[in-house]
């Protein structure tokens, strides 16, 4: 049985029962290797293991590449990326399961095309993908990628499409070039979505879709046909959807009301959404700023931001309503202190026990 020293660095501290390689029992299938690393993720490899467990399947999960095991809770104790867990949790064989820090270390290289996999499946993988890698598998590798290519290319395209406010997206299946995201496109799903809809759920959404794109389109690409038929990216359309930076979590309430909206969408889940507000006490006169996390809004249709007195913040029908730039305001029910559970907007206004808020 192949064993990756990659691997074994990696997985050295876990103590698991391992089924037969996939290798071993299916040799007449076509090996396929799959490349994923969140939770994400993790609805593809369920969908390539369920199709590939069907009699009449074409092909099997030969192995799995995904992110080295990082220290994720409070505790910082080093846990497999969720990929990784599920695939154990399914049975998957512990040392067919490769975590190189990058993908072109040679030691990983080596295993890997030892496995002469004909056909790879990247799924939100957060790697960069080396020409001596996509060399290797006979059928090239196909990416689920949650947007409408050639719009939205990069690492955040879910999060950039929220935060551009658009109402159409999907998914995209297309080949891996070296150009990100730039290959061409075997096939896309379109969805409409709502202005409510955070990134976290039309991650799920989208992968989902992806994951059914997948299965359907794999006879044809490994029969070749996929690759004769695949449309070329017209990269004058292109779109980029660069990696999000904490830095952007701010929130200023200057900006239109709609933007700051589709800001705490785009950023739910990470790294959420930040905002600043001055708390009065009205007996006394003093001050102080809190720094709260915004988890839940939407534009306030009640009033104009000119109708408020200037930087107020009210409380009405269970939410905190801020003016904001543009003669608009933003409706907040879902808040955050730090260190404390979200709480909606009738909690926290409870606990101001008659303090005032003024924006900043």
């Amino acid at each position: 049985m192949l064993s990756s020293s990659v691997m074994i660095r990696r997985f050295c501290t876990f103590t698991l029962t391992a089924s037969s390689s996939p290798s071993t029992s299916t040799s007449n299938k076509k090996r396929l290797v799959f490349l994923g690393s969140p939770q994400v993720s993790a609805s593809v490899l369920d969908a390539l293991f369920n199709a590939s467990a069907a009699p009449d399947s074409l092909f099997q999960v030969t192995a799995i590449v995904t992110q080295p095991p990082s220290g994720r809770d409070r505790g910082r104790k080093v846990m497999p990326s969720p990929v990784a867990q599920h695939a154990l949790d399914r049975g998957f064989p512990s040392d067919m399961i490769f975590t190189p820090v990058k993908a072109g270390e040679e030691a990983f290289l080596f295993n890997f095309k030892s496995l002469e996999p004909e056909l790879c499946v990247t799924a939100a993988y957060g790697n960069i993908l080396p020409t001596k890698f996509l060399n290797i598998p006979s059928k090239g590798t196909v990416n689920i990628h949650p947007s409408l290519l050639p719009l939205y290319r990069g690492a955040a395209p879910v999060q950039r499409a929220l935060q551009g406010g658009v109402k159409d997206t999907g998914v995209s299946l297309a080949y891996t070039v070296r150009k990100l995201d730039a290959g061409p496109v075997i096939a896309r799903e379109r969805v409409t979505i709502d202005d409510q809809i955070k990134a976290p759920d039309l991650l799920e959404l989208l992968f989902n879709l992806g994951s059914k794109l997948l299965i359907r389109e794999l006879p044809s690409i490994f029969d070749g046909s996929a690759s004769g038929r695949a449309e070329k990216q017209d990269d004058s359309k292109a779109t980029l959807a660069p990696k999000i930076t904490p830095e952007e979590s701010w929130l200023s309430f200057e900006e239109d009301a709609h933007v700051l909206h589709n800001k705490v969408r785009a950023f739910a889940g990470w790294p959420g959404t930040r905002a600043r507000l001055k708390v009065i006490d009205p007996s006394t006169g003093e001050s102080s700023i809190i720094e709260l996390k915004i988890i839940t809004t939407r534009v306030y249709g009640g009033i104009r931001s000119q109708d408020i007195e200037a930087n107020e913040v009210l409380y009405t029908k269970g939410s905190l309503v801020i003016p904001c730039g543009v003669g608009t305001a933003l409706e907040v029910l879902e808040i955050q202190l730090p260190g404390k559970r979200a709480v909606n907007a009738a909690a926290f206004w409870n606990g101001l026990r008659g303090q005032m808020l003024k924006k900043l």
